[in-house]
């Protein structure tokens, strides 16, 4: 078969023929009398080899060594073409992303673009000091998308920067509150920490319902963070929680100071010390637990606190009994 059939009948030119015989991939068998190359079916069968191979995305000099090469394995050239496409998906995916976010800006000439684009540059940057201009820059005449923001924010690891970050989200508006409560389904715990202390500086009543969910994670670190959260914004349906983390000696001195503050008022008061006081008389509760839940009645004011304390004054853990015959002085001091 002559070139010009097989380029008609392969889909291939024939001029990538002639490149593919230079290249000594493809090599027609014989010549006509007239000189002109003649392939064979097995010449064609390899052409529809060379295709196929570069259709998976391997050069021309690979696919040479992968056809003559008998020694030749493809699962080593497989990986490397996976982790090629890969690495090629996420920079295309990386590229979507930044337009996406230009676009969102709604720029209105040359000159935003290229302060969108400096402002995103630098949030990636690996000089913290760059990352904490660009987040104080971010609510200049060209602001930083919010879903760059939210972003940076649940990826940040220096406090400074992560605080500018925190400022600028909340300040932008938008969906940044729902964006960062997407970082609590993170697999990685410091993202959801980082989520939840974030949730806990954005104003609003929606934060305060995504905190208020967050009562019910899995991740126990949450939990507690949503619960100090809310109890700084007087939210009395976080004492279960709040206590909680007392018996597991989790930030239990913050839990203990929120439950003082939140006992400013009576009602919430008598809940709080009903609360230690069933968590004291739990029979599986420890000794050590059994300590911190008496020192935590040391700030709840009102009779529950003080009758409870009456009588752990007499209970037989020496400790607790010590404990709180040391805070009913205090009380009576006062």
């Amino acid at each position: 078969m002559l070139i010009g059939e097989v380029a008609r009948r392969s889909g291939v030119s024939a001029r990538m023929l002639r490149h593919y015989e230079s290249l000594g991939l493809v090599r027609p068998s014989g010549r006509t009398g007239s000189g002109y190359r003649e392939y064979s079916d097995e010449d064609i069968r390899r052409i529809f080899h060379v295709e196929s191979l570069r259709s998976l995305g391997l050069s021309l000099r690979e696919i040479g060594r992968a056809l003559d090469d008998p020694g030749f394995t493809p699962s080593a050239l497989v990986d490397d073409l996976i982790r090629q496409t890969r690495e090629r998906i996420a920079a295309e995916t990386e590229l979507l992303t930044r337009l996406r976010r230009i676009d969102a800006a709604e720029p209105a000439g040359w000159e935003d673009v290229l302060r969108s684009v400096a402002l995103l540059q630098a949030l990636g940057s690996k000089s913290a000091d760059a990352r904490q201009r660009a987040a104080l820059s971010s609510a200049g005449e060209v602001p930083v998308p919010v879903e760059a923001l939210a972003e940076a924010v649940l990826r940040e690891t220096d406090p400074n920067v992560a605080g500018a970050l925190r400022w600028a989200l909340a300040r932008s508006g938008g969906d940044g509150t729902a964006l960062l409560a997407q970082g609590l389904d993170s697999p990685v715990a410091a993202v959801r920490e980082r989520a939840v202390r974030s949730l806990a500086e954005m104003p609003g009543d929606e934060a305060a319902a995504r905190l208020r969910d967050a009562l019910a994670h899995p991740d126990a670190a949450v939990r507690g963070y949503a619960a100090l959260a809310l109890a700084a914004r007087g939210a009395a349906d976080t004492v279960p929680a709040l206590i909680d983390m007392i018996v597991e000696g989790r930030n239990d001195t913050d839990a203990a100071d929120a439950l003082s503050r939140l006992a400013s008022d009576p009602a919430t008061a008598d809940r709080i010390a009903t609360g230690l006081v069933d968590r004291l008389a739990h029979g599986t509760t420890e000794a050590p637990v059994r300590r911190w839940l008496t020192q935590a009645l040391a700030d709840i004011p009102g009779t529950t606190a003080s009758r409870a304390l009456v009588q752990l004054s007499d209970d037989e853990d020496r400790a607790v009994a010590l404990t709180a015959a040391y805070l009913l002085h205090l009380r009576d001091a006062r």
